[in-house]
Formats: C-alpha cells, sequence, structure tokens
C-alpha cells in the first residue's frame, strides 16, 4: 500500500525547492535540433508544430507503457507525468502504485487520473479513487478523464443532463479527497456531445493531434494539450501520449505552488482553492 501522506511544506521552502528542481532540469539539455522541443515522435504531424516548442512538456502513462525508468524520462526533459489510476467503481491500474512511486522518486511531478465510465454511479467511483489514490500534498491535481466508453463493454450513453450531473459530483468529490481543483481531460466526440458552452472551474486537457486546440475546441481555454499518441522518450519502450503545458516557466512555477491554472489564482485563491492561500 502507499504511504502516509507527508506534511506540507512552508511555503518559501517549497519556492525554493521548485527553483532548483527547475534549475536542475534545465542542467545538461542544449537541444541543436530542428524540433525545438523534446524530441521524439514516430508520426509528427505539422499541425502540432507548436506544442514541440512550448518549453514544459509531459506525458501520460498507463499499464500499455511497460516498466518505466523515470529517470531517464526526466533527464529526456519531461516535466510532468499524468499516472492511470482508476477507472470505474472497480478498476485499478496494476501499473499505479510502481509508477506513482517511480514518478515521485525522480523528482518528476506527478499526479493521478481516473477514467469514468458510465455504468456505475458516480459516488461509487468517487469512493474507488478515494480509497485507491493516496493524498500526497506534492502532486498534481487530479485529472478527471471524459471520454465515451466505445472501447469497453460498457455502452450506456446517457442524456447530457444527467451526465454532465455526474460529472460535478465526480470532481467534487476529487476535489475533497485531494483538496485541488481537479483538470479535465476529454476528446472532442465527448467535448462537442457533452462539455461545450459549459461552465467548469475545472481547467481542461484537450486532445488534439493533428491541429492546433483552437481550431477544435473554439475558444475554451487548456492548462495542457495532448498533441500527439505516438510520442517517444526516454525511459519509455513503447510509443506514449506527449502533452504540452500551455504556458512559460513562470507559469509553471506558479502552477505547481498553487494547484490552480494561473490564470485563475486571482478569482479561486480567495474561495481558498489554490494551496498558497490556504
Amino acid at each position: 500500500m502507499f504511504a502516509a501522506a507527508r506534511p506540507a511544506l512552508p511555503f518559501a521552502k517549497t519556492l525554493l525547492l521548485v527553483g532548483l528542481t527547475l534549475l536542475l532540469a534545465a542542467c545538461g539539455r542544449s537541444p541543436s535540433h530542428d524540433y525545438r522541443g523534446i524530441p521524439g515522435d514516430n508520426d509528427p504531424h505539422d499541425g502540432v508544430r507548436r506544442a514541440w516548442g512550448l518549453p514544459i512538456q509531459g506525458l501520460d502513462v498507463a499499464r500499455y507503457q511497460g516498466r518505466i525508468d523515470f529517470n531517464a524520462a526526466r533527464g529526456g526533459g519531461v516535466h510532468f507525468v499524468y499516472i492511470k489510476s482508476t477507472e470505474g467503481k472497480d478498476y485499478i491500474d496494476p501499473n499505479f502504485y510502481d509508477n506513482w512511486r517511480g514518478a515521485q522518486a525522480s523528482g518528476m511531478a506527478r499526479g493521478a487520473y481516473h477514467f469514468m465510465t458510465w455504468c456505475s454511479l458516480a459516488s461509487q467511483q468517487a469512493a474507488w479513487f478515494r480509497k485507491m489514490v493516496p493524498n500526497d500534498p506534492d502532486a498534481l491535481p487530479p485529472v478527471l478523464d471524459l471520454e465515451w466508453n466505445n472501447h469497453s463493454s460498457c455502452k450506456n450513453k446517457f442524456n447530457r443532463t444527467d451526465v454532465l450531473e455526474k460529472v460535478r459530483v465526480m470532481l467534487a468529490e476529487m476535489e475533497r479527497h485531494t483538496g485541488k481543483v481537479p483538470i479535465i481531460y476529454t476528446d472532442m466526440n465527448f467535448y462537442n456531445d457533452i462539455l461545450a458552452g459549459e461552465h467548469f472551474d475545472s481547467s481542461f486537457w484537450l486532445r488534439s493531434t493533428a491541429a492546433e486546440p483552437h481550431t477544435k475546441y473554439g475558444d475554451r481555454p487548456w492548462i495542457f494539450w495532448q498533441w500527439t499518441q505516438t510520442g517517444t522518450m526516454s525511459g519509455v519502450r513503447t510509443e506514449v501520449d506527449r502533452n504540452a503545458f500551455y504556458g512559460s516557466e513562470g507559469d509553471w512555477v506558479t502552477f505547481l505552488l498553487t494547484g490552480c491554472d494561473p490564470r485563475a489564482v486571482d478569482r479561486l485563491g480567495p474561495q481558498g482553492r489554490c494551496q498558497s492561500h490556504k
């Protein structure tokens, strides 16, 4: 099982540690290729070229990637990883705890994501997430993965109102467990069917592997962009999803310190929902 959560560090000490982490991560990496960012995609698409140059790059992983050398991935320039934890009301990724510990030991920022299914209650899924996912103060905000379950035995498609109710229950419970505002991951199909036009305090992580997100999702702001599913990376033996953070290294430090999208800190901070305001 996982170790007990450690007490949160004082804000000033956390700031120092984050600054040192970013400085060390930058050492020894001076790309001399046209890719600008971290190279590695078996099927690069010119439509996502802007993602290649964004300074903060990351991965999302599950059991399909097998055993990962997080030290090698971090040395190759990966700043963060999101790790599949739970799915539905009773499934946990068999590599979750190994990945969770390995990423932490490497010094890489890491968070957990829950894959929502539509054949069990949101309250059941939230209870499962609370039971299985550590409430680590140093973890990134949790992610709720919202897609239609087209490749599973669960084929239920509820109406929009019912789905949004389930989503909001799950987001509230994930925030209650971790103390951090969850992030919503989604693809174009689910977004257009359910999420378009809806307000959420959560930031969005958008999948767009052939074009920039604004061409597919309109004016929806995003914090992460999943720009390929055919990525390659040091320390990962299979193809892997590659992702980029929207902003600068300074924005990234703010995100790490607060647990909130830097663009939302002024709004959510006074509500006590960002770490530096608690």
